[in-house]
């Protein structure tokens, strides 16, 4: 058990979906180690995080799902850690990061199908939008949350780049954990 006891949310998504990026711009400092390279992180991270009305609780950062390159045993240890932090008594919910360029893959939907399992609150963060035009960003905003069940209160299009949509996802883990 983490101490103090506070909520927890679960960082959730496939590699390379820019987890560690959103992590650093929703905590306004680099507490996490981006890269080039997708599948960096390799085992459960957890940060205490405080925002601006001093809401605390823990982000639990997990490894990035799907990594090709990953062994079987390696993915397979992966799935068990995801599966472990979704058992979590403290869980308050998943923030489940989505590229907004890309088709939900087969293993995005076997996540949300874990989510569903649980009856996992879920908060989607779309991720890279700033590669997008903005009609093409609504575009697929629509597809994506129309594909995965989403409603629109259970999403929010980022860009870790350019700040866009950080305050609004904010917000919505703020509402997530309260």
């Amino acid at each position: 058990m983490l101490d103090p006891p506070l909520p927890e949310i679960a960082l959730v998504g496939r590699s390379n979906v820019g987890k560690s990026s959103l992590l650093n711009a929703l905590a306004g400092t680099g507490i996490a180690r981006t890269s080039a390279t997708p599948g960096k992180t390799r085992m459960l991270n957890v940060f205490q995080m405080t925002d601006v009305l001093s809401v605390a609780y823990y982000l639990l950062d997990l490894p990035g799902y799907g990594y090709s390159r990953a062994s079987h045993v390696d993915r397979r240890a992966f799935r068990l850690l995801i599966t472990h932090a979704l058992n979590r008594p403290r869980l308050a919910g998943v923030l489940w990061l989505l590229d907004v360029r890309h088709e939900p893959s087969t293993d995005d939907h076997a996540m949300q199908e874990l989510f569903a399992d649980r009856d996992t609150r879920v908060l989607a963060a779309f991720t890279k939008s700033d590669k997008l035009s903005r009609a093409e960003r609504q575009r697929r905003e629509g597809e994506l949350g129309k594909n995965l069940g989403l409603d629109k209160d259970q999403v929010v299009v980022t860009s870790a780049r350019e700040g866009g949509g950080i305050g609004e996802l904010r917000d919505a883990v703020r509402r997530l954990v309260g």
